[in-house]
């Protein structure tokens, strides 16, 4: 927050180098499982410079493997088999049965009772919010299998293009949601008691690995306490304000068979939808501890 002409260069770069359009962020492969390197270093060009790429791909087969494939072309492995995703770590995404069709790690909270197994509308959120920090998400790989019948688009946005526009408008919103104790969310427990401990930490921090801005958030009311000094609500005031005006920052885009984003767990979100009963939407999502492109991500080091 001190280095104010290394934040300003990188600004600078940043706004030249992001895409104007959602077409814009669209690479075309011929297999997600095994990219050119063509394809490879388009994906990872647009990951470095607005922290998400959408691949398109004649690919539509049932196959789970594809996320977790093209993650790990992209440099991703580390897997985060939370406790909603199946034994192999992939989250099958779709609206949840009353009786569970597959087998998830923790087994004691029905799919069905969480709103990403819904066909409601999610708000604004970064994967993984409510994760200790030592294991934040920093990648996710999304991957179209089915789409609904109508509705369930979604809205993305760089989250490094949020922090700029927050900077821009009062740096002190910035450093106080930099804060360790800027939210907390609530522990989540089941049958047995507590499955997750409270979790108290930053919505800005940045990694110490890569030097790259990580960001946590989420629009719900129910599963998070923000902290009460009137810095931080004058903050989580702007990012509602902001994310439900119409910023070119904010891409929308529906996701059609074969095609998926692969990002460094940007802000997304998505509207509702109606199922087809024969043929119901279906995605894939692996999240991973580990980000798609460590290009220049060392200037946060500097600047942040």
């Amino acid at each position: 927050m001190n280095n104010q002409l290394a934040y300003a260069s990188w600004r600078d770069k940043k706004r030249e180098r992001q895409p104007q359009t959602s077409a814009a962020l669209i690479v075309d492969v011929k297999d997600p499982r095994k990219l050119s390197e063509d394809e490879k270093n388009a994906l990872l060009t647009l990951c470095n410079d607005a922290n998400m790429a959408i691949y398109r791909s004649p690919i539509t087969s049932v196959d789970k493997n594809i996320p977790r494939q093209l993650a790990a072309q992209l440099g991703m492995k580390q897997l985060d088999c939370n406790w909603l995703a199946d034994e192999d770590g992939i989250s099958p995404i779709a609206v949840a049965n009353t009786v569970e069709s597959t087998t998830h790690t923790s087994g004691k909270t029905p799919r069905r009772v969480m709103i990403p197994y819904t066909n409601l509308p999610i708000k604004w959120h970064t994967d993984g919010y409510y994760q200790p920090q030592d294991r934040n998400i920093n990648g996710m790989v999304l991957h179209c299998v089915r789409p609904a019948k109508s509705g369930g688009e979604t809205a993305v946005i760089d989250h490094e293009m949020v922090y700029i526009a927050m900077r821009e408008a009062n740096p002190n919103w910035v450093a106080a949601l930099m804060a360790n104790d800027a939210m907390t969310i609530p522990a989540r427990t089941d049958e047995d008691g507590v499955a997750r401990g409270e979790q108290t930490g930053p919505v800005f921090s940045v990694d110490t690995q890569s030097g790259a801005l990580h960001m946590r958030y989420t629009a719900r009311k129910r599963s998070i306490t923000w902290k009460t000094d009137a810095v931080t609500q004058e903050a989580v005031q702007f990012f509602e304000q902001f994310l439900a005006g119409d910023t070119p920052s904010i891409f929308r885009l529906k996701l059609e068979p074969g095609m998926g984003l692969v990002c460094n767990n940007v802000l997304h979100d998505r509207t509702g939808f109606d199922d087809d009963p024969e043929q119901p939407r279906l995605l894939y999502r692996a999240r991973f501890l580990d980000r798609v492109s460590k290009f220049n991500d060392q200037i946060w080091l500097q600047t942040a």
